[in-house]
C-alpha cells in the first residue's frame, strides 16, 4: 500500500510540524521497522508538507511509532486546512522508493 497525504500548515507552526516529523525519523532510523518506506518533504513556499509512505503487508508500521503519534497530536492547529490524503500506485521510481 502506498498513500501521499499533503497539507499546509499556519506560518508559525511550519517550524513546530518539521521538528515533529523530525523526531518520527529519529525513531524510525533507531526502530528499523521491516518493510516500512517514508519520506517527507517541505515545499518551497515553507508551509507545505507532503508524506511519501509504503509499507507491505497488512499491519501499518507507522501506527505503532510513538513519534508518529505525538506529530499526529493536535495536527489540526498547525494545519491551515485538514490534510488531503490518498491510495497511489507507483508508476516508476530511480532510488527513491526502491
Amino acid at each position: 500500500m502506498m498513500r501521499i497525504i499533503r497539507y499546509r500548515t499556519r506560518p508559525e507552526a511550519a517550524e513546530e510540524n518539521q521538528r515533529l516529523v523530525e523526531k518520527v525519523f529519529a525513531e524510525l532510523r533507531a526502530e528499523r521497522p521491516d518493510g516500512l518506506r517514508y519520506a517527507t518533504f517541505r515545499l518551497a513556499d515553507g508551509v507545505s508538507f507532503v508524506h511519501v509512505v509504503a509499507y507491505e503487508g497488512d499491519g501499518d508500521p507507522l501506527g505503532a511509532s510513538a513519534a508518529f503519534a505525538a506529530f499526529q497530536q493536535g495536527i489540526g492547529d498547525r494545519v491551515a486546512a485538514p490534510p488531503e490524503a490518498g491510495e497511489v500506485t507507483l508508476v516508476g521510481s530511480y532510488r527513491l522508493l526502491d
